[in-house]
């Protein structure tokens, strides 16, 4: 019996289950290159559109930031979209609808077909968004969910730089030509992605909420540390799920969801939640907030801009340095992904946040320096201002930028998840377009680095909610997050307690 016992004990398979984790987190994730790169590509193809289709300052703006907009429609059709055909095929049409907005950008003859073009690619965008998280939050074990779950952010940042050096390799092109094919190669990855997807597991999550057990434990067994987390994980979702512990079989029928039960999730959510559920609405609306409230679309769609207010004036030495951007933001964006699982999510938000400040009140002053005095060249301020750039990408890389994925996608109990995500991805878009909406006006209004001033006083905000309101969620499971907020778990029997007690013990030693 002992000789028998211990190759589970050893479990020898935790490296590969982590391994098919990580391909899955990957796939999923690489619909996120779509968002960053329209947000790359546009920084410089904004350039080239203003000069060939002659539109005002006011006009750029409206279509640089609306498709911010336009991608809540996406967003909030992900979460009804996802449940109805699964976590995989909305990835899939997620990005053939950006295939056909990147084809319609990209073949544009006037303002009015390219903002068409913006509206289609940012419900795919919407999509994209809101159900890559998701489906590596309900793929991931617990030991490594803050690892897999911020690759999105990671892909975001990598599809930054690929629109920056989209950038500057097409620059040379002619006028009427140059932007349009920056816009338009947009749709090749979306192409290899959608085939790609289709080799993946479905949502363990998604299997169990339509009764497919056995197809939910194949791929849990795939992507758990041990058979025993497979098991738990699979009785937690059966019981979020609502159906009984003791049902079991292959195919079993789940209790039908009617417009009673939508009308459920909308008052426990939103019109009357309790207090443990209105904290975790709060934090998931909050952190989304915070995030683009602190300027970040500031600083990468208007980017060369922004070096030019700085004294840079020469256009390759400003696309170039804003490679140089792109390439930070991408390179930290990586060591937090090794952090998120040992250092904790706390630790690295507030950091990362505290350094957005500071990079942020240098960039403010070097940059009202340079505008003091606009006929001289001043060395330290132009330093400055780039030095803070950098070091603001870097800081908001390694917390901020990852994190805000992380933590909403895996805060939300299952019955709400897919409405709380929708909602947190809407609170991101919106100030994204407002930030993105008004940044050349404000600096119009009160300068460049008022601006950024501005930034920082908010940054300094998010900082102060961050510590105060925000718990530790490292190591937990998704079932047991909303004890984290202070909900009262219904344990349903007291023979449950000791398997509750195991399961946290066993998380603790996962976290160690």
């Amino acid at each position: 019996m002992a000789s028998a016992a211990l190759p589970e004990a050893v479990q020898p398979k935790k490296k590969g289950n982590v391994k098919f984790a990580f391909g899955c987190a990957i796939l999923a994730s690489m619909t996120s290159i779509l968002l960053g790169y329209d947000i790359g590509v546009m920084s410089g193809a904004s350039l080239y559109i203003q000069k060939d289709l002659k539109i005002s300052d006011k006009q750029l703006e409206i279509l640089v930031g609306i498709l911010n907009l336009f991608s809540l429609v996406g967003s909030f059709a992900a979460g009804r979209t996802s449940d109805w055909i699964g976590r995989r095929y909305t990835i899939v049409f997620a990005a053939v609808i950006f295939f056909a907005g990147a084809f319609l950008m990209g073949f544009a003859v006037n303002y009015g077909m390219l903002m068409f073009g913006r509206f289609v690619a940012g419900v795919g965008v919407g999509y994209a968004l809101m159900i890559a998280p998701v489906y590596t939050a309900e793929v991931s074990p617990a030991s490594a969910r803050g690892f897999l779950t911020s690759f999105p952010e990671v892909f975001i940042n990598f599809g930054i730089l690929l629109g920056y050096v989209s950038n500057y390799a097409f620059s040379r092109l002619p006028l009427h030509l140059g932007w349009r094919v920056m816009l338009g190669i947009g749709a090749a990855p979306s192409v290899l992605l959608a085939l790609m997807v289709l080799g993946m597991p479905e949502s363990p999550r998604w299997l169990v909420m339509k009764g497919r057990l056995k197809d939910a434990k194949a791929v849990l067994e795939k992507t758990s540390d041990t058979s025993e987390e497979a098991a738990d994980r699979l009785a937690d979702i059966k019981v979020a799920a609502g159906i009984p512990e003791d049902l079991d079989g292959d195919v079993v029928t789940v209790p039908k969801k009617g417009s009673g039960d939508e009308k459920r999730v909308w008052k426990e959510l939103i019109f009357s939640p309790t207090p443990a559920m209105r904290r975790i609405l709060l934090s998931g609306i909050g952190i989304h907030f915070f995030q683009q409230a602190s300027g970040i679309d500031s600083v990468v769609l208007y980017s060369p801009r922004v070096f030019k207010s700085a004294g840079i004036v020469n256009q390759n030495r400003l696309l170039g340095t804003t490679v140089a951007v792109g390439v930070t933001k991408t390179l930290f964006i990586l060591v937090a992904t090794f952090f998120l699982d040992r250092v904790g999510r706390r630790p690295l938000l507030l950091s990362s946040t505290g350094g957005m400040i500071l990079s942020l009140i240098g960039l403010a002053a070097g940059l009202t320096v340079v505008g003091q005095h606009p006929d001289a060249k001043i060395p330290w301020a132009i330093g400055l201002s780039i030095a803070s750039t950098l070091a603001y990408v870097a800081f908001f890389s390694i917390g901020l930028g990852p994190i805000t994925w992380v933590y909403s996608s895996e805060i939300f109990p299952l019955h709400v998840r897919a409405l709380g995500c929708s909602l947190g991805v809407a609170t991101n878009r919106v100030i994204s377009s407002v930030i993105s909406m008004t940044f050349l006006s404000l600096s119009n209004a009160i300068t460049i680095g008022g601006s950024f001033f501005l930034y920082s006083g908010i940054a300094a905000f998010a900082w102060v909610f961050f510590y105060t309101y925000l718990p530790e969620t490292r190591g937990q499971t998704l079932e047991n997050m909303s004890e984290l907020f202070g909900a009262k778990h219904d344990t349903g029997s007291e023979a449950d307690e000791p398997a509750k007690g195991k399961k946290k013990v066993e998380m603790a030693a996962a976290t160690n």
